[in-house]
């Protein structure tokens, strides 16, 4: 077994909606990123690849290239998932908080644990997408953006 964390964060920005766990959410605010921003993938692809020690999204998926401009992000958890099946591992559970004041991730989260399940082909029992606010305090508390965290286990497939 291997364990591995990740975390990521985006400002809001212009835009109507934002994505979440590879789900179009409402809200009156998008997310400044070079990809589509899905904090919860991205978080998620980083503790992937941390248990497996093969560096993070930036170092498979820089910023800097313009391939990743605007990138849907499930293209990235597809891809940290095949990294993991080469290499004789797959995903035994995996953990998401998103933390956020708005949008109400609540309503969402069962699409979240669906789409993510099914990106990585194991069952919804063992996705888990969860929410917390930051209580007002903060970048995140101030509505300025939003962050996920993420764990990961990995088992020998």
């Amino acid at each position: 077994m291997r364990i591995g964390q990740g975390y990521d964060v985006h400002a809001f920005g212009e835009g109507d909606h934002v994505m979440l766990g590879g789900v179009r959410v409402p809200h009156e605010r998008g997310l400044a990123a070079h990809s589509d921003g899905d904090v919860v993938l991205h978080a998620l692809c980083d503790a992937m690849l941390g248990a497996l020690a093969l560096g993070d999204i930036g170092t498979h998926f820089p910023p800097s290239d313009p391939r990743w401009k605007d990138a849907d992000s499930r293209v990235f958890l597809r891809h940290c998932n095949a990294l993991l099946r080469e290499r004789g591992w797959r995903v035994g559970n995996a953990d998401v908080t998103v933390v956020c004041e708005r949008p109400k991730v609540g309503p969402h989260a069962q699409a979240m644990r669906e789409t993510i399940a099914a990106d990585l082909g194991v069952g919804l029992d063992a996705i888990s997408v969860k929410a917390t606010t930051n209580e007002r305090m903060g970048f995140i508390g101030r509505g300025e953006g939003i962050a996920a965290l993420a764990a990961c286990l990995l088992v020998a497939a």
